[in-house]
């Protein structure tokens, strides 16, 4: 069974295709090396499925081409022979979507819309990344799948509302099983050097000031990497079924949308506490106030992703931002 993953060479794209090829299965993977941030750690992680691949009995095929381009995306897909599609590529962000709209436009858009038509001409099952950003400033916790969300903060968040939009459609009409994920604040190894964990991290490391936003007057639902990677796995083997019946976020047709989250939400200086801990040292700090398009508390209810896939995360901040830390100095080379 060949599974097509989008974003291989991002942070939750390439930890499912890790996985998956360390258990002896196939991967396509397609990414083409945004450079939002660092190239080199994407190549870095192509690098590392390479290995896994090898070492676990896989096999990873590295398709460089953008998604948001249509016929470029058909070329390098002809002749493959592929089961499923986990899409997690995508233009991430939600500061950076206040100045640069059209990177969203084209990735998460277009780029959606590309990656349903390769669903729906394959008639294959799609799980594709949405966020909990679609919740905005949602003041109900904690944030269920059956909110509404139709007032977006951010573009990014709009976005991803959207591609839950498109997706509604085309499972609808073509009856393709599409999976939506809200993910919640994914850190862990090999993590995106834009979100928090990461910045506070590498700022404790080196001595040097971090901005902290609404005064640390924030909370977050923290979710470690390989427990994202299980929830993302069992939705993938039990696609929903076209049976008419209510999915979870109200879908009759074969969509379902869950929370993925892990089911608790933490104040983000207890994050730095523990950063803190990890790194043997403390972290200077600059409060600010509240940033456009910032979300204040995000908090996950999982129960849907639980009762129908049996969704448990296992890992806690105490735990995993320990892991995270040990990975960067790792790969920082950090005595």
């Amino acid at each position: 069974m060949a599974i097509l993953v989008t974003g291989a060479a991002g942070f939750i794209g390439f930890s499912v295709a890790n996985r998956l090829v360390g258990e002896g299965r196939e991967v396509i993977g397609v990414d083409c090396l945004s450079p939002y941030y660092s190239t080199r750690l994407k190549q870095d992680r192509l690098a590392a499925l390479d290995q896994a691949a090898r070492e676990g009995g896989g096999a990873f095929v590295d398709l460089r081409v953008d998604f948001s381009d249509a016929t470029a995306l058909r070329a390098a897909l002809f002749g493959w022979r592929i089961d499923a599609i986990i899409h997690l590529g995508a233009q991430p962000g939600v500061r950076w979507s206040i100045d640069h709209p059209e990177d969203y436009g084209a990735a998460n858009l277009v780029g959606h819309l590309n990656m349903l038509e390769v669903a729906r001409r394959l008639q294959v099952p799609m799980v594709y990344a949405s966020s909990s950003s679609v919740y905005g400033g949602n003041e109900s916790l904690p944030f269920a799948v059956e909110d509404r969300v139709d007032r977006p903060i951010s573009l990014y968040a709009a976005t991803k509302k959207a591609d839950e939009l498109l997706s509604e459609s085309y499972a609808h009409l073509y009856r393709i099983p599409l999976t939506g994920l809200r993910f919640f604040t994914v850190y862990g190894p090999w993590g995106r050097p834009d979100m928090a964990v990461w910045k506070f991290t590498e700022a404790c490391l080196a001595g040097d000031e971090v901005q902290i936003f609404n005064n640390g007057r924030m909370r977050r639902d923290f979710t470690y990497i390989s427990d994202i990677v299980t929830g993302i796995l069992a939705c993938l083997d039990r696609a929903p079924a076209d049976d008419g019946k209510e999915k979870p976020g109200g879908s009759v047709a074969p969509h379902a949308i869950y929370n993925i989250g892990n089911n608790r939400s933490e104040e983000l200086l207890r994050l730095v506490e523990v950063i803190e801990r990890a790194c043997g040292k403390p972290l200077a700090r600059r409060f600010e106030p509240l940033q456009p398009g910032d979300v204040i508390d995000t908090y996950a209810d999982i129960s849907a992703i639980h009762r129908d896939h049996g969704f448990a995360p296992t890992t806690p901040i105490d735990v995993g931002v320990p892991a995270f830390v040990a990975w960067y100095k790792d790969w920082k080379q950090i005595a």
